[in-house]
């Protein structure tokens, strides 16, 4: 039987199983649904068992990690796909259509909290290597999964998951399938991701709140300090001030910027549908390339003063603001931290005592468009959908792809099967039959192609 034959006669049995591994309440964040975290890790090793795939549900200190490995032959190349089986609390229920477990068919998308953020994308490629094994029995390729349980509350364990198991995680290339493509049915492969560098400014002054009409004019405000602070991380340009912050940048190159103008962008529309009626940054960058491709450095939150109901005049003594800058390849989260902890130290007013806290970081990773792993990916993609795809980047951070790279020494290549409305996190998240059958083909193909490639 050949694959496109084998992929309609079970369809449907492809569509059932997928919605008993939605009705799995697999929320990682909420400690009432470990039992539900395990059953869903369980659940996703037996798939893979039932395929004949050597497979350990191991223990972390958080939630367990999957792996499976299906072995045919060390002059094969060893291709790791990577998912999560863990899901975003589903609230608020109000604004659910349905209940979030219990899948719903409408209008041709499955409704469900995990549908398409995780366990859809990750669930079309056990079958799509359940095809393959169906229709040739055997694989063209070794193939391994790594499926965890905490993505959705920011991989704890994983770092160190992979780092005492790379032996047995190594492979020539790493498959994620955990974003979206461009558009309906438009391919395209994410081969930038930007990293993360996340600080907590704190300026204090006097040792109590103050009375504004006693001491205004005659002690700092804290507010008026960190806003004039805040005003200085960027020049009239909308380059980013901070001294160092730009000295490791690689620009954008020709080959990206022609891969970007394929990119059927319409800034008009991108406004409209974000309320905004202007598209300010670095002078000298197109949008797409300030989104995707240049640093960004942005306040996320500020606090300070009175802020309730009513009129209260008072000088605060202390203000704070979080702060986060996207970084793309070769800027280093920790050092980003501490050139932007040592600016604001520098530009605080007289009187100020600052305190810079570093909350969170995540590394920039990058798997160039020439590399032998995306083309192969691309020729996956033009046999199952006919056309050329797009070759893209993002704002966004997926730590665990820099883990991949520099643990497993490996090229990652992002290849989304959902789409950007797909409402992932949000009330009434939805996958697309079309996508998640049109996934499990990729999934296949994919292999295909990495088999050729090698």
């Amino acid at each position: 039987m050949d694959l496109s034959t084998y992929l309609k006669e079970h369809q449907s049995r492809h569509l059932t199983e997928l919605l008993t591994f939605l009705r799995i309440p697999s929320v990682s964040a909420l400690s009432e649904h470990a039992s539900d975290v395990q059953k869903a890790a369980d659940f996703a090793a037996e798939k893979l068992r039932e395929l004949g795939f050597k497979t350990t549900v191991y223990p972390t200190a958080g939630h367990p990690v999957v792996v499976g490995e299906f072995f045919i032959d060390k002059t094969l190349p060893t291709v790791l796909i990577y998912g999560h089986y863990d899901v975003q609390p589903p609230d608020p229920l109000e604004l659910w259509e349905s209940p979030p477990f219990e899948p719903v068919i409408k209008d041709g998308k499955i409704i469900a909290r995990g549908s398409s953020d995780d366990k859809g994308q990750v669930y079309a490629h056990i079958k799509g290597a359940e095809s393959l094994l169906k229709t040739t029995q055997t694989l063209p390729v070794n193939l391994k999964f790594i499926i965890e349980g905490e993505e959705e509350i920011g991989s704890p364990s994983l770092g160190l998951f992979i780092e005492t198991h790379k032996e047995e995680l190594a492979a020539d290339v790493v498959i994620i399938s955990d974003g979206s493509m461009f558009a309906p049915a438009t391919p395209a492969i994410t081969y930038g991701l930007k990293g993360l560098s996340y600080i907590e400014v704190q300026v204090k002054t006097a040792s109590l709140d103050l009375h504004s009409g006693g001491f205004g004019g005659g002690v700092p405000n804290p507010i008026n300090a960190l806003s004039k602070m805040i005003a200085r991380l960027h020049d009239d340009q909308g380059r980013i001030t901070v001294p160092g912050f730009y000295d490791a940048v690689i620009d954008v190159s020709e080959t990206e910027k022609a891969a970007f103008a394929k990119v059927p962008f319409d800034e008009a529309k991108f406004r409209e549908e974000i309320g905004v009626t202007a598209t300010p940054g670095e002078a000298g960058y197109s949008l797409l390339e300030r989104l995707w491709a240049r640093p960004t450095l942005d306040c996320n939150g500020i606090k300070g003063g009175f802020q309730g109901e009513g009129a209260k005049t008072v000088i605060p003594r202390e203000a704070m603001a979080k702060i986060s800058c996207r970084l793309v390849p070769n800027q280093d989260p920790e050092d980003i931290a501490q050139k932007l902890s040592a600016y604001l130290k520098a530009i605080a007013p007289a009187g100020v005592t600052v305190k810079v806290m570093n909350l969170h970081g995540g590394h920039p990773a990058m798997t160039p468009i020439e590399s032998s792993s995306v083309q192969a990916a691309a020729q996956a993609l033009r046999e199952v959908y006919g056309k050329e795809p797009l070759f893209i980047r993002t704002g966004g951070t997926i730590p665990v792809v820099s883990n991949f790279q520099k643990t497993l020494n490996t090229e990652v290549v992002l290849v989304g099967l959902g789409l950007d409305n797909d409402r992932a996190h949000s009330p009434n998240e939805k996958f697309e039959l079309l996508n998640y059958y049109k996934g499990i083909e990729t999934s296949a193909a994919l292999l295909q192609a990495f088999a050729r490639d090698r």
